[in-house]
């Protein structure tokens, strides 16, 4: 369960650097500023790119978590405990261990989450509309 635990922390670092990300781009003089166009409309792809920069930066921090909890999962006595898991692993392979699969995890995440916020962000603006 500590494990699971642990993941909340990516979630948490994802929608902080997510909505701090959203509230700079609405700043006068960032442009149109994310959420909204010159037209008044949504800024779809500003939304997009806050989505996609929040996920990896919170991917790349939380990933070890994890590793740690994939081998958790393995059958055997070999990985018990979070802790232990974490120690083995760094002493065994390295601390280089602790991002095996970080490429295949942000191509597989970062397009699906870019996408999934900026259609909330579009479906909250649509239903806010009078």
């Amino acid at each position: 369960m500590t494990a699971s635990y642990a993941g909340i922390s990516e979630t948490v670092i994802h929608f902080v650097l997510y909505e701090d990300l959203k509230r700079r781009l609405r700043r006068p003089g960032a442009g149109g500023g994310a959420g909204r166009s010159t037209e008044g409309g949504i800024d779809f792809f500003g939304l997009m790119g806050a989505g996609a920069i929040s996920k990896t930066c919170a991917s790349c921090i939380a990933y070890p978590h994890e590793v740690i909890r994939t081998r958790l999962r393995e059958e055997g006595r070999r990985y018990r405990a979070f802790v232990q898991t974490v120690r083995l692993v760094a002493a065994e392979e390295g601390c280089a261990a602790f991002y095996r699969g970080l490429l295949a995890q942000l191509a597989r995440q970062i397009p699906n989450t870019a996408v999934m916020m900026a259609t909330y962000e579009f479906i909250v603006f649509i239903i806010k509309q009078p």
